[in-house]
């Protein structure tokens, strides 16, 4: 396989346990714990901008209402996505992909990106996405890790990117999936980390593609992983940036 430029440990949602997750305040959060590589989720606001959120819906995170994607970006980046979290982090703003791509490649961080298309919407997302993607990241390496549950939505990345890697999410081995990892020219496939075990490592291996998981907080469970035949696991999604320190290479604080 090409030799992988990602590391090991990846702060989940920026560092989302103690800042809020999917801001610019949850990856400088997970900075200062030693964490080089964060995962994040983008969507698009009804005009096209690339933003980080999880759900679908605003009133999880931030003190909007409504279905996200529904929403301009004028009206959205308005919003407070930090006040649900604690009043310290009251007024932190939703962020743009654009200025996530601008914070981690000023820093030297990388990114795992997963795509989380509003419903209906799979492959225009991925097509956005990869395209805002290919330019924010034009002559700056290694780019983002390209992933989602949806393969539409990978086949839009694909298709408006092809030089940018991707990488098949999946929570359940359904029938099919290492079909659509290789038709998707994925170089990854990241499980939740229950499913990985020696046999699945070994099939990854032997169809070229590297194996990540998430999200693992639990120590025993890192160890495991590790352990694995073939190398081990390529990269642990965590939120538990303040207990696993990536500077000690899987010895824990």
């Amino acid at each position: 396989m090409s030799p992988w430029p990602y590391p090991l440990w990846i702060a989940h949602r920026g560092a989302g346990k103690l800042a809020p997750e999917n801001t610019l305040a949850a990856f400088r959060a997970g900075a200062a714990f030693g964490y080089r590589a964060f995962e994040c989720d983008v969507k698009l606001s009804a005009d096209g901008v690339p933003f980080l959120l999880h759900d679908a819906t605003l009133e999880r995170t931030t003190n909007g209402r409504g279905t996200a994607g529904e929403r301009p970006w004028s009206e959205l980046s308005r919003l407070d996505a930090g006040g649900w979290l604690g009043r310290q982090w009251a007024g932190e703003p939703p962020a743009t992909l654009a200025a996530v791509a601008g914070y981690v490649q000023r820093n030297g961080f990388l990114l795992d990106l997963e795509i989380k298309p509003t419903p209906g919407i799979e492959l225009a997302t991925g097509e956005a996405v990869g395209a805002a993607c290919r330019e924010l990241w034009r002559g700056s390496a290694p780019p983002p890790l390209l992933t989602s549950f949806r393969p539409e939505t990978l086949q839009g990345a694909r298709e408006t990117a092809p030089e940018l890697p991707r990488a098949l999410l999946l929570e359940s081995l359904w029938d099919g999936w290492i079909d659509f990892a290789r038709a998707l020219d994925c170089v990854a496939v990241v499980t939740d980390h229950p499913l990985m075990d020696a046999a699945l490592i070994g099939r990854l291996r032997a169809a070229g593609l590297r194996a990540l998981c998430y999200t693992v907080n639990d120590a025993a469970e890192v160890r495991r992983l590790l352990a694995l035949p073939d190398g081990g696991i390529d990269g642990i999604v965590t939120d538990a940036v303040d207990r696993f320190s990536p500077a000690t290479s899987g010895v824990f604080d």
